[in-house]
């Protein structure tokens, strides 16, 4: 990596995490600078093509005890999976790039911001143990991708400018429909020709392999993922807060740099981003199980297409962006957008324990339909809003 790559890259922050545990390339504005919409108005302006999402920010509230008591005991619950998990990706990539790469071309991690964040700082933190038997010499870093509007390509270059000899691997947190997958896709067709100058930074797989990993994939459409369940995942539960204090992210046109994102510094005093990672962390290294290979995939098998399909026939459901599947983006919806339904696989089921308390506060009807919606625990349906031609 050049010196001046090295100037460039550094004057970035890592959120609330430690600058050894990434680095995230966004443009931070002051959250007093963005237009603070109510949800309501959001989904009028989003559901009526006046505005896309991803100008606009609702801004983060503290949550409820409630909400963090329900945090804490799904730390609990998931943290011994979770760590597993972690373990399980690491020994797979350490398997799949130890002869390919060393400290002078590392391993890139590419989180997708933010429900990337947490797992490539946890993978990140477990390649570079020096007590494990699947250290990898990586580097970490946050970009923005956003559905219709692509990834981050600012930011990704710099990355690849920093790193022209180095393969990368893009982290998130789960698949729901297989969207930013798909975006993810899109936005990599310009270095998908082996002509490319870049093409072996990406499609180091092979042609037409997107590496994206992520912690569950019930969608069907990661290259590697530690599994295919939709379970409840810690760090699905919190937004913010255990993601770094880094806000959804807002679109910036290339030319004019990066994506943006509001860091959340009146939230500090309820961060749990650092003690998230420092508690799976030391779990993972206490396992007593030896790291297993994970299975990859050269093509999307897209297994929950056929359910979406079905879902917004009878739902009467024409725009496929107000079905947002697993327990994670079930849950993050009621928080950020406007529900009519909550679909579950189960009454009672104790990783939707959150998904109902927030059905009952604010009124919100639950359909149990069972194994119909397998695999998936848990689907939010965003309310149509009737607007004027």
């Amino acid at each position: 990596m050049t010196n001046k790559m090295t100037q460039a890259l550094e004057k970035f922050g890592s959120g609330s995490y430690l600058p050894s545990d990434v680095t995230v390339l966004l443009d931070i504005v002051d959250k007093d600078a963005v237009a603070d919409v109510p949800v309501s108005q959001k989904e009028v302006l989003i559901q009526s093509g006046q505005r896309h999402y991803s100008d606009m920010l609702t801004l983060e509230q503290v949550p409820t005890a409630k909400h963090e008591q329900l945090y804490q005991q799904a730390l609990e619950q998931g943290a011994d999976r979770t760590a597993s998990d972690i373990a399980n990706l690491a020994y797979t990539l350490h398997d799949i790039f130890n002869e390919a790469i060393d400290d002078k071309q590392p391993l890139v991690l590419v989180s997708l911001v933010r429900a990337g964040l947490p797992i490539g700082v946890l993978l990140q933190r477990a390649l570079t143990d020096t007590n494990s038997a699947y250290r990898l010499p990586s580097v970490h870093y946050g970009i923005s991708i956003i559905r219709d509007r692509g990834l981050d390509t600012v930011a990704l270059q710099m990355i690849l400018s920093a790193y022209p000899n180095s393969p990368i691997v893009f982290v998130d947190g789960w698949t729901g429909k297989g969207a930013i997958y798909q975006e993810l896709a899109r936005s990599l067709e310009p270095f998908n020709d082996m002509n490319h100058a870049n093409f072996v930074n990406i499609f180091h797989r092979g042609e037409n392999v997107i590496p994206l990993l992520t912690l569950a994939d019930p969608a069907g459409v990661a290259w590697l993922a530690a599994s295919i369940d939709d379970w409840l995942i810690p760090s699905g539960l919190l937004n913010s807060t255990v993601s770094g204090l880094i806000s959804r992210t807002l679109y910036t046109e290339p030319q004019l740099g990066l994506h943006r994102s509001v860091f959340y510094d009146n939230l500090v005093s309820i961060d749990h981003s650092l003690a998230f990672i420092d508690h799976i962390d030391a779990v993972r290294q206490r396992l007593t199980l030896l790291p297993q290979r994970l299975p990859t995939f050269k093509q999307p098998r897209y297994q929950t297409a056929a359910l979406i399909d079905e879902l917004a026939t009878y739902y009467r459901i024409d725009n496929r962006n107000r079905i947002k599947p697993t327990i994670a983006e079930a849950t993050r919806a009621i928080l950020r957008r406007d529900p009519e339904r909550i679909l579950l696989a189960s009454a009672d089921h104790q990783d939707t324990v959150l998904l109902r308390h927030l059905c009952k506060e604010r009124d919100i009807a639950i359909s149990v339909l069972g194994a119909k919606i397998l695999p998936y625990q848990a689907i939010t349906l965003i309310k149509q809003r009737m607007t004027e031609s």
